[in-house]
C-alpha cells in the first residue's frame, strides 16, 4: 500500500489544500493529511477544531485520513508507514524553504521521499493567513474555502478577534 502524509497547519483548511488532498488522493492508497503543531505560530483554531474541520469536508474521500502529530515529520512519518511527504506549492519562495526542509528531510531519512505538488492556477495566491484576514474585515471567503465550513472560519476568527482585543 503506497501511503503519503500531507502536513500541515491547516488554520484553517482553504480550497488550495483541499486541491492538493483531492490530486494526491488519486496517486496514492492512502493520504494522511496531518496536522503539525507549530510551535513558531499561534494558530487561531484549536488543533481538534482543524481537525473536525478538515474531516467535514473529507467525507467523499474514503482513503483519506486525517491526524495531528507533534515532533520531527520523518518519524510521524515512518510511525505511519508512509514513505511520501506531499507538499504544496504555490510560487517560488514556497520551493526555496520547502526544498530545504526536502534536503534536511531527507539527510535524516533517505527512505523517505517528499513530493512536491503545484496547486491549481485558482489557488496560487491563497493561504489560510489571507483566508483569516478576510474573515476579520468583513470579506467574502467564496470559493476560498469550503462553504461547508466558511461560517464557523468566520465565527471562529472573529471570536479569536475579539479575545485578543480584550488583552
Amino acid at each position: 500500500m503506497k501511503i503519503a502524509v500531507y502536513p500541515g497547519s491547516f488554520d484553517p483548511i482553504t480550497n488550495g489544500h483541499l486541491d492538493i488532498i483531492k490530486r494526491a488522493s488519486k496517486v496514492f492508497d492512502k493520504v494522511i493529511v496531518s496536522i503539525l503543531v507549530n510551535s513558531s505560530k499561534t494558530p487561531c483554531f484549536e488543533m481538534e477544531e482543524r481537525r473536525a474541520l478538515i474531516e467535514r469536508v473529507m467525507g467523499d474521500l474514503p482513503n483519506v485520513e486525517v491526524d495531528c502529530f507533534e515532533g520531527l515529520l520523518v518519524n510521524y512519518v515512518r510511525k505511519k508507514g508512509a514513505h511520501v511527504i506531499i507538499k504544496g506549492l504555490r510560487a517560488i519562495s514556497d520551493f526555496e524553504y520547502e526544498f530545504q526542509m526536502a534536503l534536511a528531510n531527507t539527510k535524516i531519512a533517505p527512505d523517505i521521499e517528499t513530493l512536491f505538488m503545484m496547486t491549481n492556477q485558482e489557488y496560487s495566491y491563497l493561504s489560510s493567513s489571507i483566508v483569516k484576514e478576510l474573515a476579520s474585515l468583513g470579506g467574502s471567503l467564496e470559493g476560498l474555502v469550503p462553504d461547508e465550513i466558511m461560517q464557523d472560519i468566520i465565527d471562529k476568527v472573529r471570536e479569536h478577534e475579539e479575545r485578543l482585543k480584550k488583552r
